[in-house]
């Protein structure tokens, strides 16, 4: 029995049955769950060490740490039962995907320091930091994810590939 599996047999059947239906976008959220712990690990030990100047630069990095733990949690996890196309070919559209993903999430946090200069000398600290993770964090990563789980869906993973795989957990 799988983890999954067991973590469905404690759940109640009304419930069980609205989590089986929409499996692949709960598994898409989890994976990207992850990947926001990740992003926002590595984008903060950047922008406040090395990269201290460049938050933009820094969340770029962080954003692409996170997208290619993303490929292999969504490869091998939240779209197992789709493909049917060759790895490389697969891969390249995946991180092309992103790289569209990676600039709408950079888009807001572009905005709130270049447009609404929400940095410091203009703003306090605490003010920057908030603006940084609610632009960074919360709104672009939002935005991104939805394109991404859409373009995922259409042109990544887009066929059921159904018998052709044993495990559909």
């Amino acid at each position: 029995m799988t983890v999954v599996e067991s973590l469905l047999a404690r759940v109640p059947e009304p419930l069980r049955g609205v989590l089986i239906k929409h499996r692949e976008k709960l598994k898409f959220a989890v994976v990207g769950a992850t990947t926001f712990v990740i992003d926002n690990v590595v984008w903060y030990a950047l922008k406040l060490t090395v990269l201290e100047e460049k938050p933009t630069t820094a969340k770029a990095f962080a954003i692409v740490v996170a997208t290619i733990v993303s490929y292999i949690l969504n490869r091998e996890w939240s779209f197992r039962t789709r493909g049917g196309r060759e790895r490389h070919h697969e891969a390249a559209l995946f991180f092309l995907v992103s790289g569209v993903a990676l600039v709408v999430n950079l888009i807001p946090l572009l905005i709130s320091r270049y447009v609404l200069d929400l940095e410091v000398p203009h703003v306090a600290r605490w003010v920057q930091e908030v603006a940084d993770f609610t632009a960074g964090s919360i709104i672009g990563m939002l935005l991104a994810m939805v394109f991404r789980f859409m373009a995922m869906r259409k042109w990544v993973f887009p066929d059921e590939l159904g018998g052709r795989r044993n495990d559909v957990t």
